[in-house]
């Protein structure tokens, strides 16, 4: 069963078309990896999914609600969270003052850079945020301004952000980007361990082949704004149209 449906979705910024008839499925409960080449309208896609953009034609649908037009914290609460690609935590705060925020959002409906320090003293919210960071492996680090930690520790440190929000879709845009290969690694296991214990959606966008058939079950790949293909991870591989797209190889001389 699909939990996220985007139906002939077209997005043009002045003479440049970057999305053309797009038509993606995501299952319920399962990893779907979009990937292309730079410029393929993959960031375009995920920005009209979470109501940043809004497409020219088209719908997105989401457990079939209409996601176009909705602010950002009215689409977290019809239970879509995003990872950006550049980690985006509050570095002057603590790894525990940055994970009572998305606490106090979940409550209020609303995201506020001080809201943290309406929530000290409310125990639920302490133990909520407590239990995803020893979920996280950081709870070591609770009192640790968020600018001091590594890349990797940021990024694990917004995924709980987004998980503490009980999310039931989960977009992640380059997860891994500027990472060493350890913490790209322990990213992977990470959200291994999130879809093994949570009902949960994720739907990726990265770069780093490793990471796309390690995690997904299904790839769509874009080229040029349009799908070109989309089928599971063995099948991709050796798909002469991604070939000719990532690789230059024409189907022919396939």
């Amino acid at each position: 069963m699909a939990i996220l449906e985007v139906k002939n979705v077209g997005k043009r910024f002045g003479g440049l078309q970057a999305l053309s008839d797009v038509n993606l499925s995501v299952a319920e409960n399962s990893v779907h990896a979009i990937i292309g080449p730079n410029g393929a309208g993959k960031s375009t896609l995920l920005n009209c999914l979470v109501g940043k953009l809004i497409p020219d034609t088209g719908s997105v649908m989401f457990d079939g609600q209409s996601v176009l037009g909705r602010k950002p914290y009215e689409i977290n609460q019809m239970g879509i969270s995003r990872v950006f690609q550049t980690p985006e935590i509050f570095g002057d705060l603590t790894v525990m003052e940055n994970m009572l925020i998305p606490c106090l959002a979940k409550r209020d409906g609303a995201f506020q850079l001080n809201g943290w320090s309406r929530v000290v003293g409310q125990q639920d919210m302490i133990d909520k945020a407590e239990e995803m960071l020893r979920d996280m492996h950081m709870i070591d680090k609770r009192h640790m301004h968020a600018a001091a930690m590594s890349r990797g520790d940021k990024r694990r440190l917004e995924i709980a952000m987004c998980l503490a929000q009980d999310p039931r879709l989960l977009l992640l845009d380059e997860p891994t980007a500027g990472m060493a290969r350890a913490d790209t690694n322990n990213t992977i296991d990470l959200l291994k361990q999130i879809k093994d214990e949570r009902d949960i959606t994720i739907a990726i966008i990265e770069h780093d082949m490793h990471v796309v058939f390690s995690l997904a079950e299904r790839i769509t790949v874009l080229a040029q704004g349009t799908p070109l293909v989309e089928d599971t991870p063995d099948r991709i591989k050796g798909h002469p149209k991604v070939r000719e797209a990532y690789l230059g190889e024409s189907q022919d001389a396939a």
